[in-house]
């Protein structure tokens, strides 16, 4: 073993700063070491990173275990109590070279973990993309503002940072000339991307920038947004520019207003549902995903069918579900709990309405015209982000290609070249 090993838990913004971290390790020159980048938004997250760990260090009994990620921020001690562990970075700390420097000279700390709430500027790594030729992501905002009362996650990724949007345009225009021709904007809370800028811009002014300041690129996403803070510019962007994908995953966590208000969100049913048809009527090819969590604190059975009945009032295709896993240290984690049995029989509930969704979403596609980004010669993904498996398997990941919907299997389009 000499480059190191990583393992990576959570979001796709972990998978994003494990690039990073790849990167700022070659650079050092950091050998022999095993890196897990932790997950804290469940606390089976946690003991999956924990696992892990024991597991690499058998695997690699010589190399140095470092452990860094938003379990490690929000808990450090108890990972740098581990007999396998060398050393634990903080979120901010894994992402600059010094800190790497330290780690291959052996002069790192045993914890190296500041306050990640002083933290008044993302590092904003430029990656390659994740692994593939297909897509490529742009950081544009980590951290988070708000506080609602089931995550933790503010405590590991710190408040609301922006990265410049000349900065973001200038990653994106680099990556474009790399060859990419989708780039997917990605944060924790990507819609509150300005609040802590000058003039306080939003995430709409961004999106024209971009989409001015790179014309040749063919295909802009959004990772995930909260429709309660989806700006007019935004809103624009959305019904008129088609290089802006028609592809939007929401943060809507549940459909019950109570439980909405118990959860410390900042929208109630009947916005997002308002939302939805809003952009439905601007863009009518627009496709949905959403963030659902099923069993919250106090959710009795009736506040649970608000959630079933809100996947077809708004219309979503792409459910992410989220059995509610207590948190130490939320809010939520301190209400009266539903019991596991029951959250576990929801969560299957809301899968399974999903999966009809996805299915009817599916066939309905069939006869229609779509431009595929190619993951692979014979897999590409639609627009509205359907993966459609392409007859011949010759395509070139990463391009384009014209194709036609001729039918579909349980979880993906089946296509042939328009």
């Amino acid at each position: 073993m000499t480059a190191p090993v990583f393992a990576t838990f959570g979001c796709r913004l972990n998978a994003y700063d494990s690039e990073a971290m790849k990167g700022l390790a070659a650079a050092a020159g950091v050998r022999d070491a095993v890196v897990v980048n932790s997950c804290a938004v469940t606390a089976e997250s946690v003991r999956q990173a924990r696992q892990q760990i024991r597991r690499l260090k058998r695997q690699n009994p010589r190399a140095r275990v470092v452990v860094t990620g938003c379990a490690a921020q929000t808990d450090p001690a108890s990972f740098a109590a581990m007999p396998e562990v060398d050393t634990v970075l903080g979120n901010a700390e894994k992402l600059r070279p010094e800190a790497w420097a330290r780690l291959a000279t052996g002069d790192a700390a045993q914890v190296e973990v500041g306050d990640i709430m002083a933290e008044r500027r993302p590092a904003a790594p430029l990656i390659d993309g994740l692994g593939t030729r297909a897509r490529a992501y742009v950081q544009v905002q980590t951290g988070c503002d708000h506080r609602c009362t089931f995550c933790i996650i503010p405590y590991g990724r710190g408040n609301s940072r922006s990265v410049l949007a000349s900065t973001v345009v200038a990653q994106v225009a680099r990556l474009r000339d790399r060859g990419f021709n989708e780039v997917v904007l990605t944060g924790v809370d990507l819609t509150s991307w300005g609040s802590d800028l000058d003039g306080a811009p939003r995430l709409g002014d961004l999106v024209a920038a971009v989409l001015a300041g790179v014309p040749d690129l063919p295909r802009l996403r959004l990772s995930s947004i909260d429709s309660v803070e989806a700006d007019p510019r935004l809103l624009e962007a959305i019904a008129a520019e088609p290089r802006l994908m028609p592809h939007l995953h929401l943060s809507l966590q549940a459909g019950d207003d109570l439980i909405l208000k118990r959860m410390k969100r900042r929208h109630l049913r009947d916005d997002a549902i308002a939302f939805c048809a809003a952009v439905r009527a601007a863009r009518p090819e627009a496709v949905f995903g959403a963030d659902l969590i099923a069993g919250f604190p106090t959710e009795t059975e009736a506040m649970f069918d608000n959630t079933l009945s809100l996947v077809e009032a708004c219309g979503l295709t792409w459910l992410h579900v989220f059995p509610y896993s207590a948190r130490a240290g939320t809010p939520a984690a301190r209400m009266p709990q539903v019991d596991p049995g029951s959250v576990r029989e929801r969560a299957s509930r809301l899968r399974a309405l999903g999966a009809r969704r996805v299915a009817a979403h599916l066939a309905a596609a069939h006869g229609s015209q779509v431009s595929l980004l190619m993951e692979r010669p014979d897999l590409g993904r639609t627009e509205g982000f359907a993966l459609a498996g392409l007859a011949g398997g010759t395509a070139t990941p990463g391009s384009l290609v014209r194709a036609r919907i001729v039918g579909h299997g349980v979880d993906r389009l089946e296509a042939v070249p328009a």
